[in-house]
């Protein structure tokens, strides 16, 4: 176990290197298109698939021995090796977050990987937890939810879901029944409150984030809790500015963050929470 949990922690450090790359290069490739969408400089070293790393200041491109997660931010100072300038704690800081993410889930797993195709649903929480990060910091950075990390986190999320049901769930047709009430939670809060503020309150892509988070968790209880802790963890993040009245009711908070950190909570601990909740109001 410890091992596998080594290795997920390791594989983890890479996929929150790739998160950081990621949402750099698609923040540039939107800097870089005019009013009307065109492109008015060459991207093609901000390619996904084809671009070489390089230093977002300086842009001159990395060796391998750059690249080491975590270790070469270290080894480096803090700095860029070539323009001297200071490396955002950003890139470390996701890199360990994605490491923790990946083996405290395979560690703290609700259920036994090795029974009922549990390793599918870790394996489709993993993936969908990389595009889950790089939407927790692009929201934090630029207040917004890209639908280039969105769909194919969604896809991701429901293919995976789609595969434990059809493959290893005994009763597949209340499972898909879950699944879409869970969505239906998940994603139609946000959109009744989007229609009704206009947009003002909550952005849509807070929308397209339910459909997602609602799919990983496919019950509608869980669901539910998703969205009660992440707005108990935003209002513990607003209530200090808004004491010091450094922001207003009306100032904006990207919300997608708390969240995807809610959908973690509920992943790993949502059934134990339920259970304290009801012995608690002494439900049955």
């Amino acid at each position: 176990m410890i091992v596998i949990a080594l290795v997920l922690a390791w594989l983890g450090l890479c996929a929150g290197s790739f998160v950081n790359a990621l949402v750099w290069r698609l923040h540039e490739q939107q800097a870089g298109k005019t009013a009307n969408g065109k492109q008015k400089k060459a991207t093609s070293n901000l390619s996904i698939l084809k671009g070489r790393s390089m230093c977002p200041d300086c842009k001159h491109t990395l060796a391998w021995y750059d690249l080491i997660p975590l270790f070469s931010w270290l080894a480096l100072g803090r700095k860029c090796r070539y323009c001297k300038k200071t490396i955002s704690v950003q890139y470390p800081l996701v890199e360990l977050i994605a490491g923790l993410v990946f083996a405290g889930s395979y560690l703290l797993w609700p259920l036994s990987v090795h029974i009922d195709g549990q390793w599918l649903l870790l394996s489709m929480w993993l993936a969908a937890a990389v595009g889950l990060l790089a939407l927790a910091v692009y929201d934090l950075r630029w207040m917004l939810l890209p639908n280039r990390i969105i769909y194919p986190t969604l896809f991701v999320a429901a293919t995976g879901r789609a595969g434990y049901i059809v493959f290893f769930d005994n009763r597949p047709l209340r499972a898909v029944g879950l699944w879409m009430a869970s969505i239906l939670v998940a994603s139609g809060v946000f959109y009744l409150l989007y229609m009704a503020s206009q947009g003002k309150w909550i952005g849509f892509g807070d929308v397209r984030l339910g459909l997602i988070t609602g799919t990983l968790l496919a019950k509608p209880q869980y669901s539910l809790l998703m969205i009660f802790i992440a707005s108990v963890l935003g209002s513990l993040v607003a209530m200090p500015d808004l004491i010091r009245r450094k922001k207003t009711l009306a100032s904006r908070l990207p919300y997608g963050p708390f969240l995807i950190a809610a959908t973690l909570i509920v992943m790993l601990w949502g059934e134990s929470l339920l259970n304290h909740y009801k012995t608690w109001m002494g439900i049955n």
